[in-house]
């Protein structure tokens, strides 16, 4: 691991593999870039490859005072600018897609292409009032009784009856034991992204390709409307918020897929 430094804050990251083309990984709340090992070793024969830990989480640091979803994305473009990277095809689960949503529309020209797992599924569109609701309780709840919070929500509604035990107790400790501050400001900011996904959305310059896991349904609807480049939607199926824990060999082929598919239409403008 190597570390890069921003904003006072020491970002660690892992750079491998070699090609034309360049993937980059961004994980979802609370996770790291650990859980993209399969894809690493999977794609690094042909493809240079890099990962690495969102401030305030993994290795990277948390003296940060500003935890927002703009700062991440910031961080996206500082791994770019300092690795010199180009050609770079944006891979991002959950919340890492909607950090590099904002990275691909500020900062587009070293951007190839754009791949969200297992998010977008009502793109931009607010929660019903009843999840409103929710969500806010939620959100309360995190200042007075943290870890068991979020551990219910990530029961409830990132993990199911199905998912492997040592999945869900890797995802549970992930979400228990995260750096509250930065944990308590993003997820208020999650809970009201559609408004960032309504504005940026028509501005992305890449046909959107969402793998999505059915557990949860994709509405196409929003997309139809919203996506300005276009979009596609690869379905996994039998798995919770997590393929590339619980069925990284499937996640693999359909990126390899969506990849290729980038790739020839980046020789055909070439």
């Amino acid at each position: 691991m190597k570390n890069i430094r921003r904003d006072n804050t020491d970002i660690s990251y892992r750079e491998t593999g070699s090609g034309e083309i360049t993937l980059l990984f961004v994980h979802g709340a609370y996770l790291d870039q650990t859980c993209w090992k399969d894809q690493v070793t999977f794609f690094e024969q042909n493809y240079k490859v890099v990962t690495f830990d969102l401030p305030g989480h993994g290795n990277s640091g948390k003296q940060r005072g500003d935890w927002s979803i703009r700062k991440f994305a910031e961080d996206v473009i500082a791994v770019i600018w300092e690795l010199n990277l180009s050609n770079v095809i944006l891979i991002g689960h959950s919340m890492g897609a909607t950090i590099n949503l904002m990275a691909a529309t500020l900062y587009p020209k070293p951007v190839l292409g754009f791949i969200a797992i297992d998010m977008f599924k009502n793109a931009a569109s607010p929660l019903p009032d009843e999840y409103q609701r929710e969500a806010a309780h939620i959100a309360e709840k995190l200042t007075t009784d943290f870890a068991n919070t979020n551990e219910q929500y990530a029961r409830m509604a990132l993990l199911t009856e199905q998912t492997p035990a040592s999945v869900s107790e890797r995802v549970v400790q992930n979400y228990r034991n995260a750096h509250q501050a930065m944990a308590i400001a993003i997820t208020r900011e999650m809970f009201s992204m559609y408004r960032a996904e309504k504005e940026l959305l028509p501005k992305l310059r890449f046909k959107l390709y969402l793998i999505n896991v059915d557990y949860i349904p994709t509405q196409e609807g929003p997309l139809q409307q919203y996506a300005g480049s276009g979009y596609e939607v690869l379905h996994i199926k039998g798995t919770s918020h997590f393929p590339m824990l619980e069925n990284p060999s499937m996640l693999n082929k359909l990126l390899y897929e969506v990849i290729q598919e980038i790739s020839v239409n980046m020789m055909h403008e070439a």
